[in-house]
């Protein structure tokens, strides 16, 4: 089958040059190519301005290539710009003896080179190199256990290293160039930088060894490759170049820039131009009156170039070749050559004859001004760089394939920080912990969800051309939530025995002053005591929160407030010896305290003046009976009390009515003894003489009976 042709793009500041390629082996035939040139100034300084205007210039040529070559889909192209950033770095491998066997494991390597160059240039930039695209690299040297070798290939050793040399342009010229392309019908196969294209087919690498510049001087940029021992050692580019000349020529002949570039071309060509100003005045200007006439431009030109070759290169080198169309400017060789002190026969204008890697064919066009094209589409094809498109949030990105690239390399690309993306943390809670300030942290965020063609993925995912990526924050943290208990932990309890009752010496939960179960959700700026009963002080204060017992008074609480019953000696022992409060009680401790005046629950009612029943006086049997029915319930620690129920200093009792109840007949026999046996069960009952039940309601005077049957 017949190869598909190479289809390259040289998009210069004055025009677009499209050529096609056929290979065969390691040389190329040149099948057709085509010039236009831009109907107006819509590149600057070879950065695309109009993307409109350029796209409608590369649509023209490719349309003229396309009616002898059939439909064409891909491109390789060049860039050039301003911000040509330049960086060496290197990438290792371990081989522990084995050797390479295949270039693609190569190739691998000098991406990785590439990659680390990409990071490099990021932290020069003080930005992330998703602002950067690579546009080319070459290879400075290899190495096997820090030796130079000529190749990898089946070299055996401890580790292979390759350093490069990677340049990268600002996104936005690629994505201009990526964008004329487009609009053209056409995507970008390859990309390289246009002095790396020249250099790749006029100076191989054998030649390299030799310090020589090479200088594509264009119409709006120059760009300059250096080599030196072997390898292609520096890279730059100065924003001055053929169009320089023709203003000077425009300003001095008062001609339009179109016919001004026109004029400059004839007169290099032929040696002389006849030309009509703007005001119509016709005059002939020969080689040697518009070298006197612009001779400040062509030293400026020169000047700066020069200038560029000596600050990459640290010296003059030894030779120069020039391609490219303003290369031809009228005594440009000599002007160079003297700005760098050489002999004039070291710089020299180098066109598509010196490319020994194309068969010489009769339509081969004249000039340098095709060397870079031919130059785009070999190193295009020899040393490409690919470049792939996703979407990232629906917005398209393109990057170009350094290493295998993963999902988080396209967060990267598309400025989205996955940190920034995670659930903001919840609001902490600051509160005082025994005086002590705490910050209680909310809960953290939730990871960003990201899919994969909607599918789970992570950043580690790798992603294929035309993938789709979502990426959705994380849910926020929510503050914390926790109880008294989950914030203090557990905390051991001691038991005790106190007056004959097993006592629990409890850690007790004071917030903001307030008495509170463990169960308490805990607040932001909540103040938090905690307090365990140590001492039989504080134990006796715990329980009952009142004034302890002393020798002075004998108190005791009635619904909350004192009584004093008058006074009483306290005696206060633990097992069975007397103690202070001071005392420290110990786990199964037996604390009572005893007084010397037995106070009983009758003495409370006395000193109160309680009626404690309600009374109702009847007659039984022709017997006076007095029947009660109690008023108050008196209750210690939820324990009904009776009249002789002995009371300790500091207790705490409770008054609670009662309801009361109406009195019926069969209440009287709480008050008599009857034996219903003797009468077999036969009788009859009678109120006030009448006959009654057992459930009349009686009333007080009420004459009760009885009657055997």
């Amino acid at each position: 089958m017949k190869n598909e042709p190479i289809f390259a793009l040289d998009i210069g500041t004055r025009s677009v040059t499209g050529i096609l390629l056929e290979e065969h082996g390691s040389n190329y035939t040149l099948i057709d190519y085509c010039v236009k040139e831009h109907k107006v100034r819509s590149m600057l300084d070879g950065q695309i301005h109009n993307v409109v205007e350029v796209a409608e210039i590369i649509r023209e040529v490719k349309e003229s290539l396309e009616k002898n070559s059939g439909t064409l889909h891909k491109v390789c192209v060049a860039a050039a710009g301003r911000s040509l950033k330049t960086v060496v770095s290197q990438a290792t491998i371990e081989l522990n003896q084995k050797p390479i066997s295949d270039f693609e494991t190569i190739k691998h390597l000098e991406l990785s080179a590439v990659h680390t160059a990409q990071l490099k240039v990021a932290s020069e930039s003080a930005s992330d190199f998703s602002n950067y695209y690579c546009v080319g690299y070459s290879v400075l040297y290899y190495k096997i256990d820090e030796e130079n070798i000529g190749s990898l290939i089946d070299q055996s050793g401890q580790t292979a290293t390759v350093e490069v040399i990677a340049t990268f342009l600002p996104k936005v010229v690629v994505e201009s160039l990526i964008s004329a392309l487009n609009r053209a019908g056409l995507e970008m196969e390859a990309l390289t930088l246009e002095p790396i294209a020249a250099i790749q087919v006029l100076i191989p690498e054998s030649m390299r060894r030799l310090n020589v510049a090479l200088v594509d001087i264009g119409a709006g940029t120059s760009d300059i490759a250096i080599t030196n021992s072997g390898t292609i050692s520096a890279y730059g580019m100065v924003p001055i170049a053929g169009d320089e000349i023709t203003e000077a020529v425009s300003d001095q002949y008062l001609l339009d820039f179109p016919l001004a570039e026109e004029t400059k071309r004839t007169i290099v060509n032929t040696g002389k131009a006849i030309v009509a100003d703007i005001l119509g005045f016709e005059s002939t200007i020969t080689y040697e009156d518009l070298v006197q006439r612009v001779d400040d431009s062509i030293n400026k030109l020169a000047s700066s170039i020069s200038e560029e070759i000596l600050r990459l290169n640290g010296a003059q080198p030894k030779a120069v070749m020039l391609i490219g169309g303003g290369s031809q400017t009228p005594e440009f060789t000599k002007r160079l050559a003297n700005k760098l002190q050489l002999p004039e026969n070291r710089v020299a204008i180098r066109d598509i004859q010196a490319i020994q890697s194309l068969d010489k064919t009769e339509n081969l066009p004249q000039g340098p001004d095709f060397v870079t094209p031919i130059g785009i589409a070999i190193a295009a094809k020899q040393n490409p760089v690919h470049y792939i498109s996703v979407k990232v949030n629906q917005k398209v990105i393109r990057m170009f394939e350094m290493k295998q690239l993963t999902i988080g390399d396209c967060l990267v690309h598309a400025g989205i920080e996955i940190n920034k993306l995670y659930g903001k943390p919840g609001l902490a809670k600051v509160i005082t912990l025994n005086g002590k300030q705490i910050t209680l942290p909310g809960n953290f965020g939730k990871a960003p969800t990201l899919l994969l063609n909607q599918e789970q993925a992570t950043v580690d995912t790798t992603i294929q051309n035309g993938d789709e990526i979502v990426i959705k924050k994380g849910m926020d943290g929510e503050q914390p939530t926790l109880t008294l208990e989950e914030l203090i932990g557990e905390v051991p309890t001691i038991v005790i025995h106190f007056n004959g009752k097993p006592y629990e010496l409890k850690t007790q939960y004071y917030v903001n002053n307030s008495l509170q179960q463990k169960e308490y959700m805990v607040c932001d700026r909540d103040e938090i005591v905690l307090t365990t009963p140590k001492t039989i002080k504080e134990f006796l204060s715990s329980i009952s929160g009142i004034k302890l017992p002393t020798n002075e008074e004998f108190i005791v609480f009635v619904n909350n407030k004192p009584v004093n019953l008058g006074l009483a000696e306290s005696t206060l022992t633990v097992n069975g010896k007397a103690t202070s409060l001071e005392y420290k009680l110990r786990a199964n401790d037996d604390l009572r305290i005893t007084t010397d005046n037995t106070v009983t629950v009758k003495e409370v009612i006395e000193k109160l003046q309680i009626d404690l029943y309600t009374e109702l006086h009847v007659s039984f049997n022709h017997e006076k009976i007095t029947m009660k029915q109690p008023k108050v319930a008196i209750k210690r620690n939820n324990v009904i009390l009776t009249e002789d129920t002995i009371l300790y200093p500091n207790d705490r009792l409770s008054l609670e009515e009662k309801k009361q109840e109406m009195f019926i007949f069969q209440d009287v026999f709480r008050y008599v003894d009857i034996d219903l046996t003797q009468a077999n069960g036969k009788f009859t009952l009678s109120k006030n003489d009448l006959p009654t039940t057992f459930y009349e309601p009686i009333e007080a005077g009420d004459r009760l009976a009885i009657i055997w049957n």
